[in-house]
């Protein structure tokens, strides 16, 4: 149960120490004093969704504590799990800083944990019921999740679910198989032409490169082939011309012919023959570039007209011949796929058939299930709505069959008559407010059994009651405060005087802030406290005598 709850900086809550009883425990006080800061806090602390906007003005953050003692075994199972520390003395310490900012800082037990780490275990130790509950009871769309939470049939639901995604998969994929086939044979006929286009091209990874090559070789092959004849002509001469070579003779026969005469021009002779053999060589390789350049075998044409092919085709898929035959396989594999969609189709239609089996036997299992769970829960409304001043009261949880959804095959609704002689209808359509409130009271204290919370928290449940109905929601209060400890905010007297704690909300201004006080009253704080919720500020001493013997009479009917 919730020990001790330490506020800090939550609107207009400065700072507020609230130390929580076992039974009953109710906080009432003047409107605008912070009776609701106080489940603002408490969800807080137990992971809910917050705003910035909670934090007090002027304040960069904001601070909850919340203190549980006793806490239960599945708890206890729960923080192992999630390698959280388990106090020896069964207590447990959540808290958690706002900041301005939006950040968190979550702790459990002292240790750093996420904010959905804390939800999911505030929610197994806290249950908050407010008057948005009982607008909720008003979504008919909501009504089969409370016919769920009263059956425990998470599992089966479950089954349903995982069998029910299985097969909205497979159909999604027949859709996409089966989707515009005008489109499919459209997409048949594109890859078809471009398969054909590039495999009739014949592309050979590097052809380009080698084609440019050839092409700039061809493109000078005339030019170079003059060049050389004309070196080679003047190396070694023509019939009109003498060459180099032979004029090299001519002078070496000259010099030889003078030798014998000065020996030191013999020399000049030797190089005379070096250069001829330099010559010879120069004229060899001459020879053997332009017998290749007759044996090349090229039509510069053709060879644009290929270049020209390659290049309209790297336009439409690839720039280098590797992305254009990659384009290629991509598309002959494209291909196939859609070839055999059709026998794809027949595996799916197949796995369809079993799954549509599967989900509908489970969903089967799951409406028989809430039915079952529909007529006790039903039955178990109306006792409580009697004992809450509704005598007469039908309650019906009508089903009706809808196409699959991830909630089965049923639509729940509620109907009730509260009057003899009506049919039970709708109750968006047929409950007023106090009958609302009583209700939600009805309907959760119902699932509370179930839940397992250790604390129940009602935010002015007696919204729209009064006179018997409110006594009686008092006693039903106060009874199921002996399972688990109850936090009540409430306008009513008679719900307060059924307290087995009491606090009182003030509020003061003390230089244009204002601030928020919590005091745990004592019998003759609580007799003034309920002739003011009855009577007014000004209760004369009658009224709060009439008050005093309003907690007494309270104090009996809880012993009985």
């Amino acid at each position: 149960m919730l020990k001790s709850l330490q506020i800090e900086n939550i609107a207009i809550i400065e700072k507020a120490s609230i130390g929580f009883s076992d039974g009953l425990n109710v906080l009432t006080g003047e409107t605008g004093a912070g009776k609701s800061i106080i489940i603002d806090s408490i969800n807080a602390v137990t992971g809910e969704k917050t705003s910035r906007e909670l934090i007090r003005t002027g304040e960069s953050s904001a601070f909850v504590n919340a203190l549980f003692c006793d806490i239960s075994d599945n708890i206890k199972a729960l923080l192992e799990e999630n390698g959280l520390p388990v106090e020896a003395d069964g207590t447990l310490l959540l808290q958690r800083r706002l900041y301005k900012d939006g950040k968190n800082a979550c702790r459990v037990n002292g240790m750093n944990v996420t904010v959905s780490m804390l939800k999911s275990i505030g929610m197994k130790l806290i249950n908050i019921h407010g008057q948005r509950d009982s607008q909720e009871l008003l979504d008919a769309e909501r009504h089969i999740d409370f016919v769920d939470s009263f059956a425990h049939n998470s599992d089966l639901l479950n089954k349903y679910r995982e069998s029910f995604e299985k097969l909205c998969l497979v159909q999604s994929k027949i859709r996409s198989l089966q989707k515009n086939e005008a489109e499919k044979e459209r997409k048949i006929d594109l890859l078809t032409y471009q398969i054909n286009e590039l495999e009739a091209a014949d592309i050979k990874p590097g052809e380009a490169q080698k084609l440019n090559k050839q092409k700039t070789f061809l493109n000078n092959s005339v030019k170079l082939a003059s060049a050389l004849k004309n070196a080679v002509i003047a190396l070694n001469g023509d019939g009109e011309i003498n060459g180099s070579y032979s004029l090299m003779n001519s002078a070496q026969r000259e010099i030889n012919s003078v030798v014998s005469i000065t020996k030191e021009l013999s020399q000049l002779c030797e190089m005379l023959e070096n250069a001829k053999n330099t010559v010879d060589e120069v004229s060899g390789v001459l020879d053997d570039v332009l017998r290749q350049l007759e044996d090349i075998d090229g039509d510069i044409n053709l060879i644009e007209e290929r270049l020209d092919l390659l290049y309209k085709l790297s336009k439409k898929y690839g720039q280098t011949e590797e992305e254009m035959l990659a384009f290629l396989e991509n598309a002959k594999e494209e291909l196939e796929n859609i070839s055999l969609s059709e026998e794809k189709q027949e595996e799916l239609k197949k796995e369809e058939i079993k799954l549509l089996e599967e989900t509908e036997a489970l969903a089967e299992n799951l409406t028989q299930c809430r039915k079952t769970a529909g007529e006790k829960l039903s039955q178990a409304i109306i006792d409580e709505l009697r004992f809450l001043d509704m005598p007469n009261v039908i309650f019906v949880c009508k089903f009706s069959e809808t196409p699959f959804s991830d909630k089965g095959k049923d639509s729940i609704e509620f109907l009730i008559s509260a009057n003899p002689g009506e049919e039970p209808k709708p109750l968006n359509k047929t409950a007023s407010g106090g009958e609302l409130s009583r209700i939600m009271l009805a309907m959760k204290s119902v699932l509370t059994s179930k839940d397992g919370a250790d604390t129940l928290i009602f935010d002015e449940v007696d919204s729209g009651v009064s006179g018997s109905a409110a006594g009686k929601i008092a006693v039903k209060l106060s009874k199921v405060a002996k399972n688990a400890q109850v936090l009540c905010i409430t306008h009513l007297a008679q719900i307060a005087a059924f307290a087995d704690e009491h606090y009182f909300l003030s509020k003061s201004v003390v230089d244009s802030k204002t601030y928020t006080s919590v005091k745990v009253l004592n019998v003759e704080e609580r007799a003034k406290e309920l002739a003011r919720i009855t009577f007014g500020d000004n209760a004369d001493t009658m009224q709060i005598y009439s008050a005093e013997q309003m907690i007494i009479k309270a104090k009996q009917q809880k012993a009985q």
